[in-house]
């Protein structure tokens, strides 16, 4: 029997980033999918447990960064039994290209998905050339 596709689960990966964290613990690459139409590009980020206070979007330099913090889930009182869910920072860079009009650019954090929507500027979509007849 073959697995699909879409139901094989990607376990957290710890990376390096290429600065020096000053937060301790693992640094996770969140996994994206990114599409593309003539007017936007759409990048959806997996960030489980990862709420809006603790994620932070950056735009400088043509430099996307994504950074979010996932926070303890246990309080002081409870004893760990088993911890599977690695505590942690989500960390991910993008360089954009000039197309993307970067004044526009809208983020929604949903059931631990980020939703990006990239657009691009308006002379950077395609469109048709009429050809007269002369």
């Amino acid at each position: 029997m073959t697995e699909s596709k879409e139901l094989q689960v990607k376990d957290k990966q710890a990376v390096s980033t290429p600065a020096e964290q000053t937060r301790p613990g693992p640094v996770f690459t969140p996994v994206v999918d990114i599409f593309e139409n003539d007017n936007e590009i759409r990048l959806l980020a997996d960030m489980p447990g990862v709420k809006a206070e603790d994620l932070n979007i950056d735009l400088r330099d043509n430099i996307l960064t994504i950074v979010g913090d996932v926070q303890p889930w246990e309080k002081g009182t409870e004893t760990d039994l088993l911890i599977e869910f690695e505590i942690g920072r989500f960390y991910r860079q993008f360089t954009l290209a000039e197309t993307i009009d970067q004044e526009r650019i809208e983020a929604k954090l949903a059931d631990g998905v980020l939703s990006l929507t990239l657009p691009k500027h308006a002379k950077a979509t395609p469109r048709k050339i009429t050809v007269a007849t002369a």
